[in-house]
């Protein structure tokens, strides 16, 4: 029987983690274009607001909704996710938007899912607007909704600048996390 090395086996964990990084860089990397990132996002809002009626009436309050459609993670002890969205305001496009976070510590595994990131207050909108990149936990405050929750009737009660509401889940790897996830502004091909 052989015995791997400590450093060996952390290398070998880097060297995995490292590929799985490299696939979800390889994803955006295959950037979609305008008008792919606006189809995909109305085809996720629409699913999303059927699924959902506290979404809808959000909807209706939100500022604006950064729909990513399509955002894969994965890793083995080091990971990553990314994707890229779709800023609406008004029911209309006001720009595109790339989503990245990278992680350390124990996961294994490979998923894929979205977001729509409800802008209620009019600062959250202006600091996407205007930030060089919004690191999440840092600026406006963003409260999760899980699935329980997303299907509560009530948005009178809504406190926070930020509600973000997952769907379309496919994997095997635990957590929808955004917390230290960065977005910034991209200029897609117009397609």
């Amino acid at each position: 029987m052989t015995k791997v090395a400590a450093p060996d086996l952390l290398s070998r964990r880097a060297a995995v983690g490292g590929i799985a990084v490299g696939l979800i860089g390889f994803d955006v990397a295959q950037a979609a274009t305008a008008r792919e990132l606006d189809a995909s996002a109305s085809a996720s809002l629409k699913k999303l607001y059927a699924q959902s009626r506290r979404a809808r009436e959000l909807s209706g309050r939100a500022k604006g909704v950064l729909i990513f459609a399509h955002i894969t993670k994965a890793g083995f002890v080091v990971g990553g996710q990314g994707g890229d969205g779709v800023l609406r305001v008004g029911g209309r496009t006001s720009g595109y938007y790339r989503i990245a976070a990278a992680s350390f510590g124990f996961q294994a595994g490979a998923q894929t899912f979205g977001y729509a990131l409800f802008l209620v207050t009019q600062s959250a909108l202006d600091y996407l607007r205007s930030s060089k990149g919004w690191s999440i936990g840092a600026g406006p405050t963003v409260a999760i909704i899980d699935q329980g929750a997303a299907k509560q009737p009530d948005t009178t009660t809504l406190t926070q600048d930020v509600y973000a509401f997952p769907f379309n889940q496919k994997g095997l790897m635990a957590g929808l996390n955004l917390e230290g996830s960065k977005i910034t502004q991209i200029h897609p091909d117009k397609g």
